[in-house]
């Protein structure tokens, strides 16, 4: 990828974009799991342990929902781990190609690389 401003290079951008979220979301929530059995074991009051373990278990009901979205999308696949590193080297060769972008390139003139020129 050259240009990131060359339409071409957006093909295919929002199931990457929501791959991401996803993977992002996933790797939140089991912080947040981690956090909330940490708070159960540093809490006194019984019935905050109680709130606390209602949130956990919220928590893993909707992490449960996450892997299972991402599985059906085939973002994430645990069970077939020669596949799983494939889409992995994609993501970290898409995440170097974007390290790599020139974002302030000489020639800003975009003319030529849409339908309609601009006035």
């Amino acid at each position: 990828m050259n240009d990131y401003l060359d339409p071409i290079n957006s093909v295919g951008m929002p199931e990457k974009i929501d791959s991401a979220i996803a993977v992002d979301l996933l790797i939140t929530v089991k912080e947040l799991i981690r956090n909330y059995s940490i708070a159960i074991t540093e809490t006194a009051s019984p019935e905050v342990r109680t709130t606390i373990q209602n949130q956990m278990e919220a928590a893993i009901d909707y992490q449960k929902e996450v892997v299972d979205l991402m599985m059906r999308k085939k973002w994430f696949l645990p069970y077939e781990l020669e596949e799983q590193k494939k889409i992995d080297l994609i993501a970290a060769q898409n995440a170097v190609d974007i390290a790599n972008l020139n974002l302030f390139p000489v020639d800003h003139n975009r003319k030529g690389l849409f339908p309609t020129p601009p006035n």
